[in-house]
């Protein structure tokens, strides 16, 4: 009798074993992301390295790192063509039907437009412009990955008014595209103006298509504007320095991080020379960081770029961040979902990524990431390299760096 118990209870412990191990090995989870990104539009170079450096990232933490402790992370990519209305369609498309995770919009205008989904749906979503207008009240679930298009203006502003010579305030002018994305930069750039004795001399705007840019220039040189602050992206720079050999117009330009992707150096050659300094908020090549040395291992392993690139370098900081989310809502949680990857993210405190973005903090009510920066020489075989420290201009000097 004893023998015949002993043996059922051995069949009994032998069925519990091989059912828990079944759940523990159905329970893994798909952690779908969707991803709303410009692929075909204009300057859509920007999208697919963006597209790429995310798809890579993700690539790398299911392969190398095994997923989020087991649970394997799924990219659905859509093309908007740089189309607020195929933005809007994606965003509906991924909390009804695809019912993701967490979501990544692209343009300014685009994650505008989103933004009462999202929150209808309550889905965590980061922008990859940082246009500081999608942080206008309501914030619930939108956030930058890292300091807004404010902080461009604010340290470029006063980069250039730590390295202007004369007893008269520096003459500024903007040129921009006539979007969301453009504009963003307008009236930040006024409002530090006005309390920095910096003089806004003319804001000129172009639609983004524009091929030709010698009319906004030649009004730009009549103004008498020794500085021009650009928001456009790469291949309209590039008619921008073409358009300004042609006039003999001469000032330094400057740019939002967004200025350069792999077409732009190929496109400018014998256009860039010296004289493009951006904003850029992250880690490069002379750091040798921990989080270019990742970038480094990405490159080699994938072969999807082969040398920095700032397009793919945010589409990497951006499923570095995601990554974040998902595993502190795995350990805080114990399981990753809409509720739990928002909760998580707002728990951010000085979260460290290697050197590859500044440190990012988010609350209920400020979702920026950081305000952070430093000024950057852009020089045509595609090296960067950094004009001052890391600061907050808000409320921090400028350091120059002697080169």
């Amino acid at each position: 009798m004893n023998r015949i118990v002993t043996t059922i209870s051995l069949l009994i412990a032998l069925v519990l074993v091989v059912s828990l191990g079944w759940v523990q090995g159905v329970s893994a989870k798909t952690i779908k992301v969707g991803a709303a990104i410009n692929l075909t539009g204009p300057a859509s170079s920007w999208g697919q390295f963006h597209a790429k450096g995310q798809q890579d990232y993700f690539r790398y933490v299911n392969d190398v790192k095994g997923g989020i402790s087991g649970d394997k992370i799924k990219l659905i990519l859509v093309d908007t063509g740089y189309k607020v209305t195929e933005a809007v369609a994606a965003v509906r498309k991924f909390a009804v039907r695809d019912r993701v995770d967490m979501i990544a919009t692209w343009g300014a205008g685009e994650g505008l437009a989103a933004k009462p989904i999202i929150q209808r749906y309550k889905i965590p979503t980061i922008n990859y412009s940082t246009s500081w207008e999608i942080l206008a009240p309501p914030v619930d679930y939108f956030y930058l990955p890292f300091g807004s298009y404010k902080l461009d203006c604010y340290a470029i502003l006063k980069y250039i008014s730590t390295i202007h010579k004369g007893k008269d305030a520096p003459k500024v002018g903007l040129l921009t595209y006539n979007n969301a994305y453009g504009r963003s930069i307008h009236k930040p750039s006024r409002e530090y103006a006005q309390k920095h004795n910096i003089n806004i001399v003319a804001i000129e705007e172009f639609p983004p298509r524009t091929v030709d840019l010698t009319t906004e220039l030649l009004r730009l040189k009549k103004k008498g504007a020794e500085y021009v602050f650009m928001q456009m992206l790469p291949a309209a720079i590039v008619t921008t320095l073409k358009c300004a050999d042609r006039i003999n117009y001469k000032p330094p330009f400057f740019g939002t991080w967004t200025s350069t992707d792999p077409d732009f150096f190929k496109m400018g050659k014998g256009l860039i020379r010296d004289r493009l300094t951006i904003q850029f908020p992250g880690g490069l090549p002379v750091d040798n960081s921990r989080g270019i040395k990742l970038l480094e291992d990405l490159w080699s392993r994938y072969k999807t770029v082969d040398k920095f690139d700032a397009s793919y370098w945010e589409g990497v900081v951006m499923g570095m961040v995601m990554e974040r989310a998902f595993e502190r809502a795995k350990e805080k949680y114990g399981k990753v979902n809409r509720k739990t990857i928002n909760d998580a993210m707002e728990s951010f405190s000085n979260e460290n990524f290697g050197g590859l973005v500044p440190n990012i903090t988010y609350t209920k009510s400020n979702h920026g990431a950081s305000f952070t920066a430093r000024i950057v020489k852009v020089h045509e075989n595609g090296s960067f390299i950094p004009l001052t420290n890391f600061f907050n201009p808000k409320k921090e000097e400028i350091k120059l760096i002697k080169r």
